[in-house]
């Protein structure tokens, strides 16, 4: 959501900007722009849409400068109009803004007191007037950025530039996240490590609260209390070469056909084989004891909530561990009593989501052990947290998450047997059965998209529809919900997921023929429920799309429109491979209707706002 890269260079940095905002174009966008310094002057260039205009109106109308600083817009305040596009320029100062500013109405209302007149209907404008307030009055630019940034309220990331000051720049960070890297006589911020791929290795990460004065030499962070600090400067591995699509369409085909590939990676790092017979589950690189806890709290939102609505079905049947599943932008408002020995299992694919972060520092010394399971190892949520799980997914850029839920679901199902064998649920001979199972997956997962020509026919009358209804029981109700979040993510069609048994409680009354009904059912123990639910849609003239392996399909009997026969898996694994079909119907759905499929209408990737 948003994105933001600066430079301090020693070349013309428009054209490397705007190299780097494509590597930024997963997060989601609506309006782009540019701001640089040349001989002191400073230069501005905004566009709405993709950033392809923007690089149009750079070859037609250039700016020079080696300092510069650049900015993709998700709208918050205010449409996406060129005017409200960023940076934000007020007479000397230059500003970029990831984040929303919860005060800028109280500031907004002080500054047009003392005279100032606004042009836009953002919040990020409010920064740009006290900054250039604060120059007016005498301050220094560090000054003026300094006093700016107390002044503001919420979640942000900032960048100013400022006229005269070529080599200047000030980042600030509170809530968003914020990287700066280093290279030789040049310095880059950018709001994560992929935007400053092919620039440098070399990154650190601003800590809450932190403000950095930087110049070519480096940089001078100062923590929120003022106090001068050092951050640690990592090695970074991200390449230009995981933004490619290779020969795909779309990044979210491309990340579709990275599962089975990914699924092995994250497997090797969670599970083993012991005495060349016994396969075991571990916590990968962390150290986790379940039994001194006596229940679980998980938070998240979006897809990752609905892994989690998974890995409940998991830790309880089979580690008999309680948990509970929250919604990450409602769990703290309520202000829950937190037991003793609670594990708080926080869940997120870029490990900033501003909502599931907000809830962790909530649960921050209120419950016995916060945990992450997030993509980025060095995001703040993983930071923030005592136990941290890498899902090893590699960087995923389109907006609607496949192969980081697929692989949330790989690590929670092997912490969830790590927790059976810790608390004495299950044998050795147990466990070896459920890893064994975990390790069936990416050749299940092969094996789905060995069978992809079947789905573009099924989509083209899916993409008809106006509304469309996925069942499941089990584990399997948490994917009807992620099957019809993905369907309307990409496609914009009106889909819906229920549990199977709640059909009767109401939706029924939805169904006729327009309406076509996805039932997601393996051949496991709730099988014959879930028949007896779809012989009540097609007895109301409802179009039964049936996705269940070969002996399923056969029990299932007559009268469905459509099937897709899946890999015959074990039912503890089920969850993760009929993912996949939910994941083609979506996307050759959206493919033929002719949307954007990997930037999604109002959606952004990392969500950094609440």
């Amino acid at each position: 959501m948003c994105g933001i890269v600066g430079i301090l260079g020693d070349h013309e940095v428009a054209p490397i900007i705007l190299d780097a905002l494509k590597r930024l174009e997963y997060r989601g966008y609506d309006s782009a722009g540019i701001a640089t310094l040349h001989e002191g002057a400073m230069y501005r260039r905004r566009a709405t849409g993709k950033l392809v205009a923007l690089s149009d109106l750079l070859v037609n109308d250039p700016i020079r400068g080696k300092a510069g600083i650049g900015h993709t817009r998700w709208a918050t305040h205010g449409a996406p109009t060129l005017a409200n596009a960023h940076p934000h320029q007020v007479g000397p100062v230059a500003v970029v803004h990831n984040g929303i500013i919860e005060n800028f109405r109280a500031l907004r209302k002080e500054l047009t007191a003392d005279g100032v007149r606004f042009e836009t209907e953002t919040d990020t404008e409010t920064v740009a007037h006290l900054a250039a307030r604060e120059l007016a009055r005498g301050k220094s630019p560090e000054e003026a950025a300094a006093a700016t940034v107390a002044r503001l309220e919420g979640a942000f990331a900032l960048a100013f530039l400022f006229e005269g000051e070529e080599d200047l720049m000030i980042a600030a960070r509170r809530g968003s996240p914020l990287a700066l890297g280093y290279g030789v006589n040049e310095m880059f911020i950018g709001s994560d490590a992929l935007a400053l791929a092919g620039m440098t290795r070399r990154v650190c990460y601003l800590e809450e609260g932190d403000l950095a004065v930087i110049r070519r030499a480096g940089a001078v962070i100062h923590d929120a209390s003022g106090a001068v600090v050092e951050r640690d400067i990592l090695e970074v591995s991200a390449s230009n070469a995981v933004a490619e699509k290779g020969n795909h369409k779309h990044f979210m085909e491309k990340e579709i056909h990275e599962q089975p590939t990914v699924a092995t990676y994250a497997l090797s790092h969670y599970t083993h084989t012991v005495d060349g017979e016994h396969a075991s589950a571990h916590a990968g690189p962390a150290t986790v004891d379940f039994t001194a806890y006596d229940r679980i709290v998980m938070v998240a939102c979006g897809t990752a909530h609905l892994a989690c609505h998974v890995a409940k079905y998991w830790f309880e049947q089979v580690a008999r561990l309680p948990v509970e599943i929250e919604v990450a932008s409602e769990f703290r408002y309520r202000e829950p009593p937190v037991s003793p020995r609670t594990l708080a299992v926080f869940v997120s694919q870029s490990g900033e989501t501003a909502d599931t972060l907000a809830a962790l520092r909530y649960m921050a010394g209120k419950a016995e052990t916060i945990a992450a399971v997030v993509n980025v190892p060095e995001s703040s949520i993983a930071r923030e947290s005592d136990l941290v799980f890498p899902i090893f997914a590699g960087i995923e850029v389109g907006v609607a998450s496949t192969k980081a839920f697929t692989c949330q679901l790989i690590v929670l199902g092997a912490l969830a047997v790590l927790a059976a064998r810790q608390r004495g649920v299950i044998d050795r001979t147990q466990e070896t059965r459920l890893v064994s199972a975990l390790e069936t997956v990416p050749g299940a997962m092969a094996e789905v998209l060995r069978d992809e020509k079947l789905f573009p026919p099924l989509c083209w009358h899916l993409a008809k529809a106006d509304d469309i209804l996925f069942l499941g029981r089990g584990a399997m109700y948490p994917l009807a919900l992620e099957g019809a979040l993905k369907l309307k993510e990409i496609s914009y069609i009106h889909a819906e997921g229920y549990a199977s048994g709640e059909l009767k409680h109401g939706p029924i009354a939805l169904i006729d023929e327009s309406v076509p009904v996805i039932v997601m059912a393996p051949s496991d123990a709730l099988f014959e429920k879930t028949v007896s639910n779809m012989q009540e849609v097609m007895a109301r003239g409802g179009r039964i799309l049936l996705i269940s392996d070969a002996k399923g399909l056969q029990a299932a009997g007559e009268g469905t429109w459509q099937q897709i026969e899946m890999p015959d898996v074990d039912p503890f694994v089920a969850p993760i491979v009929y993912a996949l079909p939910a994941q083609l119907l979506a996307y050759y759905t959206a493919v033929t209707k002719g949307t954007d499929v990997d930037q999604p209408r109002n959606l952004a990737k990392s969500v950094t706002v609440e």
